[in-house]
């Protein structure tokens, strides 16, 4: 039962990783650049969120709260590309790296003004009530991570395989001038997903308020989300799944079954195995560029 217990645990929060990873493969998919801004983004539509729902603030129903939320990320995401992004637009992935860095700190700084630095905990509907199944205890939010998360993935996968709209994307971040000769709009393909990872990090972070209190510092947790799109294989939504799985369930044994500290490395140790074995992921779509 004890296994059991650390097992779900760890899917739980390996989803939490696994949706954050899913916003760097978005964008790697589309850009092939890395937003390492991705976690904060995930923390800042948490505290807006928290902001539009708890009863100190604007107390709004949560059910309206979250949807305005997604929203309001997604709308940040695009106004990001089209105000920034787009003048980088034909210099090295090297800048969009560092400019999105820099837009981490930004973004942190800005939520500890904003909502303070202390732990704060999301009144979410989500976070009432647990499930005991055969002795193993899942709690609602658990439960929500899962779900929405796979479904997620499952309707991200379908957009990049079977829409005009996605294979779009793909084409852009193939070969961003041979898919602008195609008639594909390139620069809007590119605000478009930028939006669409904003939208995914507000579910993240929504899903990860519901479970536990925040701070700005939670997005940090972009770092192991890194981890996990990398382990799992950059461009493969799946694999970013996967990846986030792994490195969730990794934390709770290394923690449990190792000395104390074990369980913060662990992930970055099989990172460092899979880059050494198997470089492009464990789940990596190689592919060669036409030019």
């Amino acid at each position: 039962m004890e296994v059991l217990q650390l097992l779900v645990s760890g899917l739980a929060n390996g989803c939490v990783y696994g949706l954050i990873a899913l916003g760097f493969v978005l964008i790697y998919k589309a850009t092939e650049a890395v937003n390492f801004a991705q976690g904060d983004f995930m923390m800042l539509g948490a505290f807006v969120t928290l902001g539009l729902t708890n009863a100190e603030h604007m107390n709004l129903p949560f059910w309206v709260a979250a949807p305005l939320a997604i929203l309001v990320m997604a709308v940040l995401g695009y106004l990001l590309d089209f105000f920034v992004l787009r003048r980088l637009f034909g210099q090295s992935q090297t800048a969009v790296v560092i400019l999105t860095i820099a837009l981490g700190f930004v973004i942190r700084f800005v939520a500890g003004v904003i909502w303070g630095h202390e732990p704060q905990t999301l009144e979410s509907p989500l976070s009432i009530g647990d499930i005991n199944i055969g002795g193993v205890v899942l709690g609602m939010a658990d439960v929500a991570v899962i779900v929405v998360t796979v479904l997620l993935t499952l309707f991200l996968y379908q957009f990049f395989q079977r829409t005009k709209l996605g294979l779009a994307m793909q084409a852009a971040s193939q070969n961003q001038m041979a898919a602008y000769y195609m008639g594909i709009p390139v620069k809007r393909v590119q605000g478009l997903i930028w939006g669409l990872s904003g939208a995914t990090a507000a579910i993240a972070g929504i899903l990860f308020a519901s479970k536990g209190a925040i701070d700005p510092n939670a997005g940090l947790l972009g770092i192991k989300a890194f981890a996990a799109a990398v382990i799992g294989g950059f461009g493969s939504l799946p694999g970013a799944l996967v990846g986030g799985l792994i490195v969730g369930v990794i934390e709770p044994f290394a923690s449990r079954y190792f000395a104390a500290g074990y369980s913060q490395i662990a992930p970055y140790v099989l990172l460092l195995l899979v880059l050494v074995f198997r470089p492009n992921g464990l789940f990596s779509q190689v592919r060669v560029k036409k030019v």
